[in-house]
């Protein structure tokens, strides 16, 4: 019985170490800027690894004061494609640490 108590220490242990490592690797993340394009280089929006969008430049070339739906298209698929990588960019550093357990619970 005392063995199991002994296990259940170790693996509370790895679970703080693991909880630090996911927290460290958040507050990195923010720092960590992605970019996602639409139109060729027409927009290009910028993500960090927290999915925050952080800034958009727009070619002058593609605002057309009679064509904004256009521009808008163009800016919401930016927006995607950059949340898309942050999403991926931090699935691939989130994975290092869970071993590709996915989402973890408790605010891990």
């Amino acid at each position: 019985m005392a063995k199991s108590f002994g296990d259940m220490g170790g693996l509370m242990k790895q679970a703080q170490q693991m909880q630090a490592e996911i927290k460290r690797i958040r507050a990195e993340l923010k720092d960590r800027v992605v970019e996602g394009k639409a139109g060729g280089d027409a927009v290009v929006a910028y993500a960090n690894g927290a999915q925050e969008l952080v800034s958009i430049k727009i070619q002058p070339e593609v605002l057309d004061p009679d064509d904004v739906e256009d521009l808008e298209d163009l800016v919401l698929a930016a927006v995607r494609s950059a949340l898309d990588e942050s999403r991926k960019m931090a699935d691939e550093e989130m994975s290092r640490v869970t071993g590709g357990m996915g989402q973890l619970p408790f605010g891990m």
